[in-house]
């Protein structure tokens, strides 16, 4: 059974968010995203500084069982990739709701993170899936 934070947003391509203090989400793939794929072997994370919109492809993870887009959930400025994932994808595996966040965006809208699941919302969606 996935682990599925309370605190946490979620999106249902299986994204979550943290909301930060200082105005930011940090973004990362689900606990069930990173059972789901496997052993990860490569991480493409999108690049500082640049404009994303809300559900817009920006990054991969790849294990050695498939490839999976990574979205933004929502739109905004990334302002941090995780670069330990460069040399330990595996840290998605073994941590995904702490050392194997992905990056951190500065939302366009703070008020568009209330659109998105909450731990409850989408923990039905996983046993819709199941």
């Amino acid at each position: 059974m996935s682990e599925v934070p309370e605190g946490l947003k979620y999106t249902s391509s299986h994204e979550w968010v943290r909301a930060e203090s200082d105005g930011t989400v940090t973004v990362g793939i689900t606990d069930h995203a990173q059972e789901l794929l496997g052993d990860l072997v490569f991480v493409e994370l999108p690049e500082v500084g640049r404009g994303v919109g809300g559900g817009e492809e920006c990054g991969v993870v790849e294990s050695v069982k498939a490839a999976s887009d990574v979205y933004s959930p929502l739109a905004g400025e990334i302002t941090a990739v995780n670069g330990a994932l460069t040399d330990a994808p595996e840290l998605v595996n073994q941590s995904p709701f702490a050392d194997g966040w992905l990056f951190r965006l500065r939302p366009a809208d703070s008020a568009a993170l209330d659109k998105l699941l909450d731990a409850k919302a989408y923990q039905a969606q996983l046993d819709d899936e199941a």
